[in-house]
């Protein structure tokens, strides 16, 4: 046998017998059904209590509606829990945190990794050092700096900047923005410079149009952080008005059926998952780098 052929638990002329062909896929399959199921038998058992009575949920949890369907749940979900206003929220709270967080990391990484100061590697230590700090050691230093922010003399608190604002101090998104920015061929800023190209002009022009995949994958992190934050948005969001469905939800828990309850968390999972199924080529098809260095 080659030395470079590629060794396995099965040998490549025991692949050739049907016996073991045949016991292999039987076995990938089974394996790729289960993981199917505890991915995606949360999410179907959800969707299926959305429309199932309380009681047919209470008594034959895993039945297939033994009572037919209720279709209104989803309705009284809708009007009645206000999923629509809290779901206003969350979009506003999501896409806030997201232009923050892609300005910082983006200006962040450009500065480190092209514009490249002299304190850069200090700069980028201390970065990598705020990721080995627990979130949760900062929440009451954050939250009395939003309560009485310096210079601005008003308490940012019921504002969405107080979920903004922090959001934006993302040291991963940096780090990532800044790995991605190294790895570019610097014969393109050299030559933008040559041409009389500035810093904004390379960074506007140049950096940010080669950038489409790591700023899609910012992106991704940014939404799903947001859109699945409880505790920061819990503590300077008091107003009911004002907050997001991962919030509002367990609070209205108490004041509804279980079946509208359901349904409205069935509804709030249903709304990112549809916006990723129509927005996946923005996130995860990026320009390719070939032919950068034309010419």
């Amino acid at each position: 046998m080659n030395a470079g052929t590629d060794r396995g638990l099965i040998a490549p002329t025991d692949w050739k017998r049907p016996s073991v062909k045949w016991s292999a896929r039987l076995a990938h399959g089974a394996l790729l059904a289960g993981v199917a199921v505890a991915g995606l038998g949360p999410m179907l058992w959800l969707l299926k209590a959305a429309v199932t009575p309380t009681q047919d949920t209470l008594r034959t949890p895993m039945a297939f509606w033994p009572n037919g369907f209720d279709f209104a749940n989803l309705a009284e979900a809708w009007t009645r829990v206000e999923i629509d206003k809290y779901f206003l929220n969350t979009v506003a709270l999501a896409a806030g945190s997201w232009a923050v967080q892609l300005v910082v990391a983006a200006t962040g990484g450009y500065a480190l990794a092209v514009l490249r100061p002299r304190i850069g590697k200090y700069l980028s230590g201390a970065v990598l050092a705020t990721l080995f700090v627990p979130g949760v050691v900062l929440l009451v230093p954050l939250y009395l700096t939003v309560l009485d922010p310096p210079l601005l003399g008003a308490s940012m608190l019921n504002t969405f900047w107080a979920v903004w604002l922090p959001a934006g101090a993302s040291a991963f998104n940096v780090l990532l923005m800044q790995r991605f920015f190294a790895n570019l061929p610097r014969e393109l800023f050299e030559a933008a410079r040559v041409d009389g190209a500035g810093p904004y002009r390379v960074f506007w022009s140049i950096v940010l149009p080669l950038s489409r995949p790591i700023i899609g994958v910012v992106s991704v992190f940014a939404v799903i952080a947001s859109w699945k934050d409880f505790l920061w948005p819990m503590l300077v969001l008091p107003d009911p008005a004002l907050q997001p469905l991962s919030v509002r939800l367990p609070i209205l828990q108490q004041f509804v059926e279980l079946d509208v309850f359901l349904a409205a968390l069935a509804i709030s999972s249903l709304i990112p998952i549809g916006l990723f199924l129509v927005f996946q080529r923005l996130f995860l098809n990026g320009t390719s780098l070939g032919g950068a260095l034309k010419g």
